[in-house]
């Protein structure tokens, strides 16, 4: 419990800092609500053709605005102090590493609420389902436990804003795929047993980055 309460810190310290300044959700936001608007007036696809490209334009919104997200959590750390604070901390880093990873994973998931209406109404697909739901939130916690992992690595080169995205994504390129095939399936009228070995790949995937992870998080920040 003790462990606990010491991610549930880092956490509320995370989400008490993003309310008094609404930068990074904001910017998140934005930036994929218009890069939704324009996928929808660009491609202006309906029909069968417009279920085979939401669930790709709806991921590479959701990379996109995630990767901003993740960067600026821990730009904001450096730039105030904070994280060296919580290195100055008696926690154990795996505690910064989950505390950090749920606060990112929080702030993806508000955008992810907004973003799965939208793009249903622009798209005119079915993407409020429980089984695509699902296959959101396995997919973004893989996305955020890799994201953190290697914000904390990019945030220390003079590049940081080039570096993340090219560290990140080739690892999340598994995930990626999974996650926009489970949910063409979905949206086309598949069941979650059809989808089911895509499934087992994104919870493999998530226990596989969490677990390297907190092996290696308290090893990369030191350095």
């Amino acid at each position: 419990m003790a462990y606990v309460r010491k991610v549930w810190a880092i956490v509320v310290k995370d989400v008490a800092a993003e309310l008094r300044t609404r930068e990074m959700t904001s910017a998140m936001l934005v930036f994929s609500v218009l890069a939704m608007l324009i996928f929808s007036f660009a491609l202006n696809l309906r029909g069968a053709v417009a279920q085979v490209a939401a669930p790709g334009v709806l991921w590479v919104t959701v990379v996109f605005a995630g990767t901003l997200g993740l960067n600026r959590s821990f730009t904001r750390e450096q730039v105030t102090g904070g994280f060296d604070g919580l290195l100055l901390a008696p926690v154990d880093r795996s505690a910064i590493f989950f505390g950090k990873a749920l606060g990112n994973l929080a702030f993806m998931g508000i955008v992810e609420i907004v973003l799965l209406p939208l793009c249903s109404v622009l798209f005119d697909v079915p993407l409020l389902r429980p089984g695509v739901l699902l296959v959101m939130v396995l997919g973004t916690v893989g996305y955020a436990a890799v994201g953190t992992l290697l914000a904390a690595i990019a945030v220390n080169t003079r590049a940081r804003e080039v570096m993340l995205p090219v560290l990140l994504l080739p690892l999340a390129v598994p995930a990626l795929i999974a996650a926009v095939q489970a949910t063409s399936g979905l949206v086309a009228g598949a069941t979650l047993s059809d989808v089911r070995p895509l499934l087992r790949l994104l919870i493999v995937y998530d226990l596989l980055i969490v677990a390297v992870s907190m092996l290696t998080f308290g090893y990369l920040v030191e350095e």
